[in-house]
């Protein structure tokens, strides 16, 4: 497999992983709760895989390749916040540290494409969408922070949790910041596939030709 084809297959099973755990993060009534979670396991998985991927195809020690693999720890950092059987405290600064650690990965990745001496439209639509996965993540991250807050202040006042997961500021917080990264990584896989030149939507428009009777 080239190193293009290699690039775009991981950045599809990333963009994929990313609408999948962006599913899993939204409070579908018709949804239940471990199925969401699952998805959000599953989804945070093939992230990590897909910026594996992407990091195999770029230069050693370069921007994009540490951000890559940022984001792929970040991914399993997630993950094992997801998964392993820590206490609630600890899961939760997991899956905040795994976020940041994304948000970061997405920041450095960024350095190549602001380098480019003669930048194009897919120059473009992957800083648009790398910024779109930062900001997502951050808002996701700040949701995480915000949860183990409210989980102290019940732990030291020692009153329950009302289990309403789905309501509040902060819950929204969660749910838009994953969907802003799952349109950033579309956008980005977009500019990996690359939009030719002399195009519309990226379909190959024929120019005119006087030369040609058709």
């Amino acid at each position: 497999m080239s190193n293009e084809s290699k690039a775009i297959f991981g950045a599809s099973v990333t963009a994929v992983g990313t609408v999948i755990a962006a599913v899993g993060a939204t409070p579908f009534r018709v949804l239940s709760e471990p199925f969401r979670l699952d998805l959000s396991v599953i989804g945070n998985v093939m992230q990590g895989v897909g910026n594996g991927i992407e990091a195999d195809t770029q230069e050693p020690f370069s921007l994009g390749r540490i951000g890559n693999e940022i984001q792929s720890l970040g991914n399993s950092t997630v993950v094992a916040g997801l998964i392993i059987n820590f206490d609630d405290e600890t899961k939760q600064k997991l899956v905040i540290t795994g976020n940041w650690f994304q948000a970061l990965g997405g920041t450095a990745a960024l350095g190549p494409e602001f380098s480019e001496p003669d930048p194009d439209l897919n120059d473009g639509l992957s800083i648009i969408g790398n910024i779109l996965q930062v900001t997502g993540n951050s808002l996701q991250a700040i949701n995480g922070i915000e949860n183990l807050k409210k989980s102290r202040i019940q732990k030291k006042l020692q009153y329950p949790d009302d289990g309403d997961d789905d309501d509040g500021s902060f819950r929204t917080f969660d749910v838009v910041g994953s969907w802003i990264q799952a349109t950033g990584a579309v956008i980005s896989l977009i500019s990996t596939i690359g939009i030719p030149e002399c195009s519309r939507f990226g379909y190959l428009v024929k120019e005119d030709d006087p030369d040609d009777p058709t």
